[in-house]
């Protein structure tokens, strides 16, 4: 197969495009800058210059690909409204020209890498494929506003005909996480984390390198215009926490950071945020994080598909690999 994809100098689309390479796959990387590409140079692809804003280009390096895999997107909470607009281009427009060029190029089959956060807050119940938020509710976040509009967008290609399968990936970690899940991570691996932010948080957690089997399994299998969720073990964020102090043999922290403190933080957040570890934005962090639930299932992609992702205490034993020879911080 000759696969196009967006994101491939990315987390989840790094492993994406090397598990593509392993099984003998042709992929045309689409990327910013070829000097910042030389994995995926290394790794044998093919390397076109562009962004998400030129559909034409996108459109020229489509043709003659079997299949599209869009995994670009900006991602990031917390965010300053300076930042907002750009986030909002690259997530909606920029799904709607990857989208649209593919269709125009006769590519026959075209996988989108969504997220369960267009689901917003559920509430504490468990979500499937067909739960719909109410937008009356509104948004909690610009990411969580773009990634829905974005998704929306898809399911409106879908309905004019447009062959395309939807993932939705849960809380995503793993090795070489930059987002506020692995700094967390990190931080307690470091034994820098005395106090549990957000623990009741509760998201469905998932290994990087599933996600991306996942969405292999998708293209491969899925139903075109259907979603699967690919997600995980379900747990807390003082789960997450406790299970990697417990992986790396730290005392588990026990005492939570009081929401209240952040609130009372929030006018000097983009002072303070880079000191604690954190985004400028602390009203949107806690917006998003505060008692919020992320939970959803993953039986669909696992009974259709094939899709067997591993527990969060072998997920982060994988993550934290590479440190556990490290000594212990005194």
């Amino acid at each position: 197969m000759r696969a196009f994809v967006t994101g491939g100098t990315g987390f989840i689309g790094g492993r994406l495009v090397a598990k593509l390479r392993d099984r003998g796959d042709e992929v045309v990387a689409l990327v910013r800058s070829p000097e910042k590409a030389a994995a995926l140079r290394d790794q044998g692809c093919t390397l076109v210059q562009g962004d998400l804003g030129d559909k034409e280009r996108l459109k020229s390096a489509m043709e003659g690909c079997d299949g599209v895999f869009h995994v670009a997107a900006i991602y990031k909470v917390g965010l300053p409204k300076s930042e907002r607009q750009v986030m909002l281009d690259a997530n909606i427009a920029g799904t709607a020209n990857v989208l649209d060029a593919a269709v125009e190029a006769g590519v026959s089959r075209i996988l989108y890498v969504s997220t369960g956060n267009v689901f917003g807050d559920t509430h504490g119940k468990v979500v499937d494929e067909s739960y719909h938020r109410d937008e009356a509710e509104g948004f909690m976040s610009t990411y969580d506003e773009a990634k829905y509009r974005a998704h929306e967008l898809a399911l409106e290609r879908i309905a004019q005909g447009a062959p395309i399968v939807i993932v939705q990936p849960g809380g995503v970690y793993g090795p070489g996480d930059h987002s506020e899940l692995g700094n967390t991570i990190e931080m307690t691996r470091k034994g820098r984390l005395p106090m549990i932010p957000f623990a009741d948080m509760r998201m469905s957690f998932v290994y990087v390198d599933d996600v991306a089997d996942g969405i292999i399994l998708a293209f491969d299998r899925g139903q075109l215009g259907e979603s699967y969720i690919l997600a995980g073990e379900r747990a807390t964020m003082k789960d997450l926490v406790q299970t990697t102090a417990r992986v790396v043999g730290h005392r588990e922290p026990k005492r939570e950071m009081p929401t209240a403190v952040l609130r009372a933080s929030a006018p000097l957040g983009s002072v303070i945020g880079p000191l604690m570890g954190m985004p400028p934005n602390f009203r949107e962090l806690i917006s998003v994080s505060d008692g919020v639930s992320y939970w959803m299932t993953d039986e669909k992609a696992r009974r259709e598909l094939g899709f067997l992702p591993r527990g969060l205490d072998k997920g982060l034993r994988d993550t934290l690999a590479g440190h556990l020879a490290e000594p212990a911080p005194a």
